[in-house]
C-alpha cells in the first residue's frame, strides 16, 4: 500500500474530540480505513493547555511528531519538533500540555479507535516486548537555509533498531533526488514533510504532509521542489508476535 495524507484533509476533517473532561481537537490527515493488518492513519491532535493526559497505552505500534505548544512528556521537556515512539502495549506519559496547549501528530499503521489507561494494565495489557524512544530536538530549517545547501545530508534522530524503527532526517537540496529503502524487520514507513515540498509519486506533499509506503512496495523516488525540502523517514517495525495471538478487543 501507499498511501498520503494531505492538509486539506486535516482541515477538512478537524472536529472537537471531547475526552477526560476537556476538549481536544483531531483532524484526520490520513485515513484508510480499519484494517486490522494495515489501515495507515495520521491524525493531528491539538491538547488544550495546562492539561495532563494520564498514562496509558496503545494496541498499536505509532509515532508521535510534536509540531506546536510545548509541554512534558513523563520528565522529559517537549518543544516542537521531536519526535516519540511507543510500541504496542507499551506504556507512556503522563503528557502535560503547556499553557498554549500542544499539537502532534499520531501516526500508526494500523488503525487504532482509543487508548487505554494504565490503571487497566492488568486487565488489558498482553505480557511481550516493550519498545520506546524519543529523539532530540530536531531544528527545522527556514527556507532561507534550504536554498543555501549543496548537498545532500541524512541524520538519524532515532537510531535504527534491530527490529526496523528508526527515524531519519533528510535536507535535500532544490531538486536534487533521493531514494529510500525498507530496513529489514519493518512493516513501512511514513515520511513526513518538515518544510519545502518533496515531490514523490505524483504527488507534491508540502510542510506536515505525509506518504505511507508498506514494506511489499517499491519506495517512490523523492525529488525536493525549487526551495529544497526537509523530511523524516519513521520507519515502522512490525508488531511484536506476542500481539499477534489475539485480536484487539
Amino acid at each position: 500500500m501507499i498511501t498520503i495524507g494531505t492538509r486539506f484533509q486535516g482541515e477538512t476533517r478537524r472536529r472537537p474530540a471531547p475526552a477526560m473532561g476537556v476538549i481536544f481537537h483531531k483532524g484526520e490527515w490520513m485515513d484508510t480505513g480499519e484494517d486490522p493488518v494495515l489501515s495507515p492513519t495520521v491524525s493531528l491532535i491539538e491538547q488544550p493547555p495546562d492539561f495532563e493526559f494520564m498514562p496509558h497505552f496503545h494496541r498499536q505500534n505509532q509515532f508521535q511528531v510534536f509540531v506546536g505548544g510545548s509541554g512534558a512528556l513523563g520528565r522529559q521537556a517537549l518543544m516542537p519538533v521531536v519526535v516519540h515512539y511507543a510500541g504496542a502495549y507499551t506504556g507512556y506519559g503522563p503528557l502535560v500540555a503547556g499553557p498554549q496547549g500542544i499539537q502532534y501528530f499520531t501516526l500508526r499503521p494500523v488503525s487504532e479507535s482509543g487508548f487505554i489507561p494504565i490503571a487497566q494494565r492488568l486487565e488489558q495489557m498482553i505480557a511481550g516486548p516493550k519498545r520506546h524512544a524519543q529523539s532530540a530536538n530536531i531544528s527545522v530549517a527556514s527556507v532561507e537555509h534550504m536554498r543555501t545547501w549543496s548537498q545532500i545530508r541524512e541524520t538519524f534522530e532515532i537510531p535504527l533498531g534491530a527490529d526496523g524503527m528508526g527515524v531519519r532526517l533528510v535536507n535535500l537540496p532544490a531538486q536534487a533526488s533521493w531514494m529510500s529503502t525498507h530496513p529489514q524487520g519493518s512493516q513501512g514507513q511514513f515520511l513526513f514533510v518538515l518544510q519545502g515540498t518533496a515531490l514523490t509519486g505524483g504527488h507534491a506533499l508540502g510542510v506536515w504532509e505525509q506518504m505511507y509506503v508498506s514494506h511489499d512496495e517499491t519506495i517512490p523516488k523523492v525529488m525536493a521542489g525549487e526551495q529544497g525540502v526537509q523530511f523524516m523517514c519513521l520507519y515502522v517495525p512490525g508488531k511484536a508476535p506476542e500481539y499477534m495471538q489475539r485480536p484487539a478487543l
